[in-house]
């Protein structure tokens, strides 16, 4: 396997995250039911809690944050409320937002998957807010990526059919923002990086184009399709890196992570939604498939 115009094998790579009696040890004991380990094996981490509790971990242990935090557009979430004022979203986002640069290595990087605008109840430059929020808390910001995942046909709202009087002009796009903590440069962890040339120029194009995710295979009001985080995995973090998602919803991150050799955590407040996690995780991970373990090795 070639990583980072180096030859290193398989084993050496597992080492850095397989030691004997690993733990990450971030989570608190406790009894509440919103703070339990969910699924815990070599290194995944999926973790039944609420994103709101400041001392839910114990420790900064994160070095890539992957997440599509709820957009506040009406989603039948089980155990959140998606329809509250545009105030009270804000508030939430930077309660969930500080916490998580409290959670984050000094060198810890954040991709936040958000829609650029909205248009439901009133328009609102969502991106822009969320942005200005991160900052706030006091992420620096590094880049945008476009991911256009060509949703347009979805379209019923117009606003004014054919007349300039109230014309919704709408983008079939989301926003991925990346910040960073302390320091753009990464020099701690592995050092190892497993992208490709290939992947390495196409990605760092900041306009992705790949489709969404279908909610009724998944089970999940609002998944994000794999491509995301590989991509994100692959370009802004080494092996053996810490990968945190914490609205891990359906799994996705926690999966990617692990195919690629990362430790995967994931935090998700609604039970229901961790069992979806789980089970996705025992049939979509190396850790429990061994044929997808060998998969992964000829396709790398």
């Amino acid at each position: 396997m070639k990583l980072d115009g180096r030859m290193v094998k398989n084993k050496a790579i597992y080492k850095i995250i397989d030691e004997e009696n690993f733990d990450l040890k971030i989570i608190k004991e406790t009894t509440s039911k919103y703070q339990k380990i969910f699924l815990k094996e070599r290194n995944l981490y999926l973790i039944q809690g609420d994103v709101l509790i400041p001392k839910l971990f114990n420790k900064e242990f994160s070095d890539l944050i992957i997440t599509s935090p709820p957009y506040n557009v009406d989603i039948k979430y089980n155990s959140h409320k998606d329809d509250i004022s545009y105030d009270e979203y804000l508030e939430f986002s930077e309660k969930w937002m500080y916490n998580c640069f409290n959670w984050s290595k000094p060198q810890g990087r954040f991709a936040l998957n958000c829609p650029l605008d909205k248009n439901k109840g009133g328009q609102q430059s969502v991106g822009a807010d969320l942005t200005n929020i991160a900052k706030k808390i006091g992420w620096k910001y590094h880049s945008t990526i476009i991911w256009n995942e060509g949703n347009i046909s979805k379209r019923t709202a117009w606003g004014s059919w054919l007349s300039a009087s109230a014309p919704y002009v709408i983008a079939p796009i989301e926003l991925i923002i990346i910040f960073y903590k302390d320091q753009w440069k990464k020099t701690t962890g592995s050092k190892i990086s497993d992208i490709k040339r290939d992947e390495f120029i196409e990605w760092t194009n900041a306009v992705w184009t790949f489709n969404g995710e279908s909610k009724k295979r998944i089970g999940h009001p609002a998944p994000f399709p794999r491509e995301l985080p590989r991509r994100l995995i692959k370009l802004f973090s080494f092996v053996g890196d810490v990968v945190f998602d914490p609205f891990v919803g359906s799994g996705t991150t926690i999966i990617e992570a692990v195919n690629h050799n990362r430790i995967g955590v994931g935090l998700e407040i609604d039970s229901n939604y961790c069992e979806v996690a789980k089970k996705r995780i025992q049939n979509e991970t190396i850790i429990f498939n061994p044929k997808l373990q060998l998969m992964e090795k000829l396709h790398a």
